[in-house]
């Protein structure tokens, strides 16, 4: 099975009780959001869990780190932190048992320990409630010595590029048929919310199943237009006298 490994970020400075209400399913009911099935959210799984609210654990990492470094700078309009989105492709995760679902998103979350430090991630939670499998992985962008700098662990544009062509290439070790996106610069997108981004790829799902009848229709096609002229008569033949038949019959029960 073939698809695309997608990640994507977004940079908040303000609080986190919104993206944890959703992330954490604190909430009765999602009406925003109908692809949510509460009655399945049992079904998520943590990889890692905050031990307290999310907005008091990114101010304590970020006090922490303060304190190893007096000089950091945190501006009211800093990052505190990033939420990143981690998936695929709706039909890559076809046909996989729960199993490997879990260790997809396993080997992601070790890639980003890697990348950000564990110890800066503060949640990374599976959603098996919708309808694509996803992970929400939370973390504070701080580097090594201890500033609060989402530019320098994320980049710019470029440094966006670099972060998922190595997302990729880290993926595709461990899932084969695993192909690289484009990158927004190459196809003029523009950053969207997960909304949006959800009704884009169930319209990409659609679309693919369209795609894949119309593969399957031009098959069929070429098959037909082998078979001699001789046999697709007696074929209509047998379709006609098939029609008249069922119409006397529906004639008889009328009568």
């Amino acid at each position: 099975m073939s698809g695309y490994a997608i990640m994507r970020f977004v940079k908040h400075s303000g609080s986190a009780s919104g993206i944890e209400a959703h992330h954490e399913r604190l909430k009765d009911n999602y009406k925003s959001n109908p692809d949510i099935r509460t009655e399945r959210s049992a079904r998520n799984i943590h990889l890692i869990q905050s031990e307290m609210r999310y907005s008091r654990e990114i101010k304590a990492r970020i006090e922490a780190a303060r304190e190893r470094n007096p000089k950091i700078i945190v501006k009211t309009n800093s990052v505190r932190f990033v939420d990143t989105l981690i998936t695929a492709t709706p039909s890559y995760f076809e046909g996989f048992s729960m199993e490997v679902v879990k260790r997809y998103f396993q080997t992601a979350l070790k890639f980003f320990e890697e990348k950000v430090s564990a110890k800066n991630i503060v949640s990374a939670v599976i959603h098996m409630d919708e309808n694509t499998p996803h992970m929400h992985l939370v973390f504070v962008p701080l580097t090594d010595d201890d500033r609060l700098s989402a530019k320098d662990i994320i980049g710019g544009p470029g440094g966006c590029r670099k972060w998922q062509d190595e997302f990729y290439q880290s993926m595709a070790k461990s899932f084969p048929g695993l192909m690289r996106g484009r990158s927004a610069e190459l196809t003029g997108r523009k950053h969207i919310e997960t909304k949006e981004y959800k009704e884009i790829v169930r319209a990409e799902s659609s679309l693919e199943n369209r795609m894949n009848m119309a593969t399957e229709l031009k098959t069929l096609r070429r098959y037909t237009n082998s078979i001699p002229e001789t046999i697709k008569q007696d074929i209509r033949e047998a379709h006609k006298q098939a029609r008249l038949e069922e119409s006397k019959q529906e004639h008889e029960r009328l009568r």
